[in-house]
């Protein structure tokens, strides 16, 4: 049985990712996340360890206990305005961690999957494909981006899975995301502004999750853009939510990016072409408004 260590497990993806491959019985998952197991069941076995990324020794022992065969590192600092603020801390997590897994997983001899963001680009056009050249205008961006350099440069089989805003629900979230933030906002009659002036392919939490394993399932090396299909602005994403849920849209102003003053630039026109991710690995995500269906489902189940 073929082992798959997961950092950041604790969060969005890496539960879903936990959920997904646990009943599986072709392989065996090692959960790693920072202090206490959040996961809970998952309908199948895992082994927890909390392990510190940005701590060498620790993934060293972590990885020489374990000896995977696929590292899946999720684990990132994703707070873009923090990461303006804490440079040092975002390089700890978000660049040295990755030099310390990579360096483990090449004793191990394991396949390197990591995740990475549209962040990367300055977001002068858009939808990207795989071949489009990074050019970060964030911290958080230039950050991602080194740690792409770091995996791509290792000697093992390793893979890159690019991703853009991701959305969904699990039990013990640290983070909220855009869908459960406009809904919340609106249950409670607030008042919200909302950016039409981005575009973006959101993406399905439970759609990543399956990039990352049809990638691990196929070997799959090199990078794919893993996203949702439909091409939106924050705005639309808001109104169809407010839609979906039967909430008062008029409560929703249209603003556009000089509305707020943010620490970290956003990129103004990301989202991702995924033919490659659908010809070479099969993936097929849901709509938009199948994705909200599914996270319904799962809020009325929770």
């Amino acid at each position: 049985m073929e082992k798959i260590l997961i950092t950041g497990a604790n969060g969005l993806l890496g539960q879903k990712l936990v959920r997904l491959i646990a009943p599986m019985q072709s392989y065996e998952i090692i959960a790693t996340g920072r202090g206490a197991n959040r996961i809970g069941e998952a309908n199948g076995p895992y082994t927890y360890i909390s392990m510190d990324i940005t701590q060498a020794e620790e993934v060293e022992h972590v990885f020489s206990l374990c000896n995977p065969d696929y590292i899946i590192h999720t684990a990132a600092m994703t707070n873009v305005d923090q990461c303006e603020a804490d440079k040092e801390n975002c390089d700890k997590q978000n660049v040295y961690a990755v030099q310390y897994l990579t360096d483990a997983a090449s004793r191990c001899g394991a396949f390197f999957l990591h995740l990475s963001t549209d962040f990367i680009f300055d977001g002068t056009k858009g939808p990207l494909t795989e071949e489009d050249i990074p050019n970060p205008i964030s911290y958080y961006g230039l950050s991602k981006l080194k740690a792409e350099q770091i995996v791509a440069q290792c000697r093992i089989p390793w893979a890159i899975a690019r991703t853009v805003l991701v959305y969904g629900w699990v039990p013990n979230m640290s983070r909220s995301n855009i869908i459960l933030w406009v809904k919340k906002s609106l249950e409670e009659g607030k008042n919200i502004q909302v950016v039409d002036d981005q575009w973006r392919t959101p993406t399905l939490a439970e759609d990543l999750a399956m990039g990352c394993l049809l990638i691990v399932q196929k070997k799959a090396m090199g990078i794919f853009h893993i996203s949702g299909c439909d091409y939106l602005t924050p705005y639309q994403m808001a109104i169809l939510t407010a839609e979906y849920f039967g909430l008062d849209k008029t409560l929703i102003t249209r603003a556009d990016s000089s509305t707020f003053t943010q620490p970290a630039k956003r990129p103004p026109c990301t989202g991702f072409v995924i033919d490659k991710a659908k010809h070479v690995l099969g993936y097929q995500p849901h709509t938009f408004s199948q994705g909200l269906a599914i996270l319904a489902g799962q809020l009325q189940g929770g």
